[in-house]
């Protein structure tokens, strides 16, 4: 009877074990099956996306410039954090791209309108590449971006566009506190201060003179009185209306010009503050356009930002082909102004507030001096140099290599 008794429960042990058995092979199964499907489906999205046709297309982006070493990426340098660095590792992660061309730019024909510096931001930034077509592409791109930097448009184009060389102008703004135009005679509390109309008035006469084309050699740095490239044409440059944020009244400064030098925007309006506020004669600016030596002053680089590029021959030869459409963004207009209102105005007034950088700046101006001679401007060049090489330029590096 033991015998049996004990034969019995053995048995029933072998069978619990061999049920155990079983059911951890089919959870191991189950297991296993469960990632070969998600290996699986990533496969077929790596698939899908392989199938998706490349094409050579435009993306207008929008980013605040703050924290990034400019546009431009520098391959190699993990130092100094880039606009692009970004913007590539969202086209990889989101499949439009290959990682290959993620580290060589060449190989997807990847071009950038206009090269930002240092801090400087964009509403209206283009660049050209070629990426797959994949489905629901923008939110893909943007899922793997941060909030300060948007695609907000895509476009497709001609297979040898290239949205440096097409682009026929560039606008640029540049927010300022307009306690900046108070003259050096009277003392002004910021956050109180207002620009009348007589005052408005003046710096839209002066900033007018700069419209048609000039030599802007004093505007910029290691150009020549005689080298043709320092030639540039302004179509437009104004100021608006003033308004009041954060109980500080700014005021913002539209230029459109062909094509921009390091610092030329910069100088242009340091130049027109230093005339309004009466450290500067009138007559400075016609001189600086002339083969003499000036020394303009810089104005800071906070409130600088790409607004928009043109591409007009483009869209008249293309736009309305039937093939492509016209580079115009008129119907992201609403999208350009809420990411400027959310991201790239608090950043540059903010900014202005805690750091004062216009505030500081224009107590450089009354030692500046507006009748240096060549001789002692390049003394003053050399000593400065290294201090001047870390600065943030004006971002209006479209073509000043």
């Amino acid at each position: 009877m033991a015998e049996d008794l004990i034969a019995a429960v053995a048995s029933q042990t072998k069978r619990l074990n061999s049920s155990s058995e079983v059911v951890q092979r089919l959870e191991e199964n189950g297991h296993q099956n469960k990632r070969l499907k998600s290996d699986a489906d990533e496969e077929d999205a790596e698939d899908q996306n392989k199938k998706s046709p490349k094409r050579k297309i435009v993306l207008l982006m929008a980013y605040s410039g703050k924290g990034y070493h400019g546009m431009q990426r520098n391959v190699g340098s993990s130092q100094f954090k880039t606009i692009e660095d970004d913007l590539v590792s969202a086209l990889v992660q989101s499949g439009c791209i290959p990682k290959n061309h993620g580290e060589d730019m060449k190989k997807m024909s990847f071009q950038r309108c206009a090269r930002t510096d240092k801090g400087v931001s964009a509403a209206g930034q283009i660049v050209s590449l070629k990426v797959r077509l994949i489905d629901d592409i923008l939110e893909k791109i943007n899922n793997h971006l941060p909030s300060h930097i948007r695609i907000l448009g895509l476009k497709r184009v001609t297979g040898g566009f290239n949205s440096k060389n097409k682009c026929d102008a560039r606008t640029y703004s540049y927010m300022l506190p307009t306690f900046a135009f108070a003259h050096k005679d009277h003392e002004v509390q910021e956050e109180l201060f207002r620009l009348d109309r007589e005052t408005l008035e003046s710096v839209n006469k002066l900033l007018a003179c700069y419209k048609g084309t000039h030599n802007f050699h004093n505007f910029t740095s290691q150009k020549g009185p005689r080298d043709p490239s320092a030639k540039r044409y302004i179509m437009e440059m104004y100021c608006g209306e003033p308004f009041v944020r954060e109980n500080m009244e700014f005021a913002v400064i539209q230029v459109k010009g062909q094509s921009f030098m390091m610092h030329q925007i910069r100088k242009m309006i340091g130049l027109v503050i230093a005339i309004v506020k009466g450290y500067a004669a009138e007559s400075i600016m016609e001189l600086s356009w002339g083969e003499e030596k000036v020394d303009v002053p810089k104005a800071p680089g906070l409130g600088l930002v790409l607004e928009k590029v043109h591409f007009e021959k483009y869209n008249r030869r293309f736009g309305n082909d039937g093939l492509h459409e016209p580079l115009e963004w008129t119907e992201e207009e609403e999208k350009i102004a809420v990411f400027k209102e959310q991201y790239i105005y608090p950043t540059i007034i903010n900014t202005e507030r805690e750091e004062k950088s216009m505030a500081n700046w224009l107590n450089t101006l009354p030692i500046h001096d507006f009748n240096s001679t060549a001789v002692e401007m390049q003394t003053n060049n050399k000593n400065s140099k290294k201090s001047s090489d870390l600065e943030a330029s004006d971002g209006c590096g479209d073509d000043s290599d």
